[in-house]
């Protein structure tokens, strides 16, 4: 290896450190916010007294912010909104793969923009309905806008796995004496297991990361922790170790979610990707 190579990978080495470095600074910052004490918050930048303190006050409601609460919301709503999203997406997502008509593709182009649309754009209708209908501020309400959000994205990557099963196994299927609900629920649906697996969790952490929706469409009592970490910004002292450590207690479950199903959802996004 020459001089000059040896040197261009070092150049490329250091680049990508740096890069690395400046990507993971601002986690590195929220961890070293939410171990601060309150009386250095300010007068410290990487010198202080480590403390869990603001977890446990996080977690306590110490401060009359019930954050676990919106913890356990933001499960109730991003696990129904997937469910539901499930028992409408798979069908539609199978229907879609086997059964081609003349515009079926702007059908599933009309779809797939629910979910690219910025949300600003329904915010003020979805308001006024949810004000009218009795649904702002529910679990029903939340669990039912955030299909805008997960069923697009669910029929869209099932419909590549389902596409990918041959149909031969189907018509077998229904020479047997299946029925096409049969065949779908007992032959399609086990195939594509680790398909359903993948979209699921990851409609889950689309859904959980949700901000615009709750912040407008509840005020208390089904508001989320993506709106309820804010909670401690407010008042004339911000408490910015309280924000940090709300901010990472609710990054754990995603998180997890997300290194558990890594291969999944790779393979589910590779087959959207160059499937038509």
């Amino acid at each position: 290896m020459t001089v000059k190579k040896r040197l261009l990978g070092w150049l490329a080495d250091a680049a990508l450190i740096l890069y690395f470095v400046f990507a993971l600074f601002p986690i590195a910052w929220m961890v070293i916010l939410s171990l601060k004490p309150t009386n250095q918050l300010f007068s410290t930048y990487f010198s202080f007294s480590p403390t869990l303190d603001g977890y446990r006050t996080v977690l306590g409601d110490s401060e009359g912010i019930p954050f676990v609460r919106f913890f356990v919301n933001s499960l109730v709503v991003s696990v129904g909104a997937v469910v539901l999203s499930l028992l409408v997406g798979l069908p539609a997502a199978y229907a879609s793969a086997r059964w081609r008509f003349k515009g079926s593709e702007n059908l599933m182009f009309t779809l797939l923009s629910f979910r690219f649309a910025p949300e600003l754009t329904v915010i003020i209708p979805l308001f006024v309905l949810y004000q009218k209908l009795g649904l702002f501020d529910t679990y029903v309400g939340m669990v039912w806008v955030l299909q805008l959000v997960t069923l697009p994205l669910i029929v869209w990557i099932m419909r590549s796995y389902f596409a990918d099963l041959t149909p031969e196994l189907e018509q077998a299927a229904l020479l047997d004496g299946y029925t096409r609900k049969q065949a779908f629920m007992r032959v399609a649906l086990p195939l594509v297991k680790p398909g359903v697996a993948a979209v699921s969790l990851l409609a889950f952490i689309f859904a959980w990361n949700n901000f615009v929706f709750p912040l407008i469409l509840t005020s208390n009592e089904a508001q989320t922790v993506t709106v309820g970490a804010l909670s401690f910004l407010g008042g004339d002292r911000p408490k910015y170790n309280l924000t940090a450590a709300a901010a990472l207690v609710s990054v754990v479950p995603p998180l997890l979610l997300a290194l558990t199903i890594q291969r999944y959802l790779v393979r589910g996004l590779s087959f959207g990707a160059v499937k038509s």
